[in-house]
């Protein structure tokens, strides 16, 4: 069995589109030692591939990172082919906030250093070290609490859509930047209440335990993170704390959690908080775009790459050569408010 996928992207893409089941999204992880994490994965493919899983899937020495979808007629048996591995056995599934949404196209299964690059190299540090889980009600309790800190573990592009209430949110484009950006930052904030969330639980978690290898003693972090948060705000009825969209890393890009919108179109500012790549795809931006700048630039985030989208494809192709794509528009890297058609040459 070939253990790798050979269909082209347009041929899986246009395989979904014509599938008319329902699919269901979940995500999962465990930190767990993984003595042959090539061998691991392997049979993973093997076992999934007949229940039409996609998704993308990190496997390493320290545990498994997965963000998966497949049709939910077969997620029973998928889900008992998981428990059958001892370390997974009841292992909690985040569900996404929003159902039957196509998120995936095929299955990508790779075997990394680590399940979330965090650039830690220390080797005294223990990941399972962790802090303490708090579930959606003592949650809500512990941000009331005026000796506490809530620290938001996402990258910036992701608190910009969707926060917490007074979270604070540093300015970072990696989970790496934002590890040493918490240890210096909170130096004298020791003595206080850390509550720490993220998008499924994976980075807050290893985020705890990094901030008790350094001296923080009061460290909590939001079990399931948001989306397990929300899920259990709706089915418990309690207050919603969390406001805007809660990003994913997925096709879908977000899921909406409230009305409230907290960010604006890169282009125009006005008020917007749905994510897109740019059309080019020798750009592919990540920005926010309003549906008026969607239609007006062709969902590309400036005039140059507008034009190029409209090239034929062999002189698209000459001028993605050697470019790098897939940057992200940062806030901390350019003014406020800046149109995004000035800096998309840089």
């Amino acid at each position: 069995m070939l253990l790798r996928n050979i269909v082209s992207r347009e041929e899986l893409k246009r395989r979904m589109e014509a599938d008319i089941r329902q699919y269901t999204t979940i995500s999962f992880y465990r930190y767990y030692s993984i003595p042959q994490p090539k061998e691991f994965r392997d049979q993973l493919f093997i076992d999934w591939t007949p229940l039409e899983v996609v998704g993308r899937v990190y496997v390493a020495e320290e545990g498994i990172n997965a963000q998966i979808a497949l049709p939910s007629e077969h997620f029973e048996e998928f889900k008992n082919r998981l428990y059958s591995i001892p370390f997974l056995d009841g292992i909690r599934l985040n569900t996404a906030i929003e159902e039957n949404q196509k998120a995936f196209i095929k299955l990508d299964i790779k075997v990394r250093p680590k399940i979330v690059a965090d650039g830690i190299d220390d080797p005294t540090f223990n990941p399972s070290d962790t802090g303490k889980y708090l579930e959606a009600n003592d949650w809500n309790q512990a941000l009331s609490d005026p000796n506490t800190v809530v620290i938001d573990m996402r990258n910036h592009y992701e608190s910009e859509v969707g926060r917490f209430e007074n979270a604070e949110c540093p300015d970072v484009d990696t989970f790496r930047d934002e590890l040493k950006n918490v240890i210096d930052k909170y130096q004298e904030e020791k003595d206080k209440r850390i509550l720490m969330y993220c998008t499924g639980g994976i980075r807050c978690e290893k985020a705890s335990a990094w901030m008790r290898h350094n001296g923080f003693n009061e460290v909590y972090h939001l079990k399931g993170g948001i989306i397990n948060y929300v899920r259990q705000v709706r089915e418990n009825e309690l207050e919603n704390k969390f406001k805007g969209v809660n990003f994913v890393f997925d096709q879908r890009l977000h899921e909406r959690v409230s009305d409230d919108v907290l960010s604006e179109c890169h282009q125009c500012g006005k008020p917007a908080d749905v994510h897109i790549n740019c059309a080019n795809t020798g750009c592919h931006l990540l920005f926010i775009q309003c549906e008026e700048c969607a239609q007006k630039y062709e969902k590309c985030c400036c005039e140059e790459c507008q034009q190029i989208i409209h090239l034929p494809e062999e002189e698209q192709k000459k001028l993605r050569k050697g470019r790098p794509a897939g940057r992200i528009f940062s806030k901390g890297r350019f003014p406020k408010g800046m149109i995004l058609r000035n800096v998309s040459a840089q």
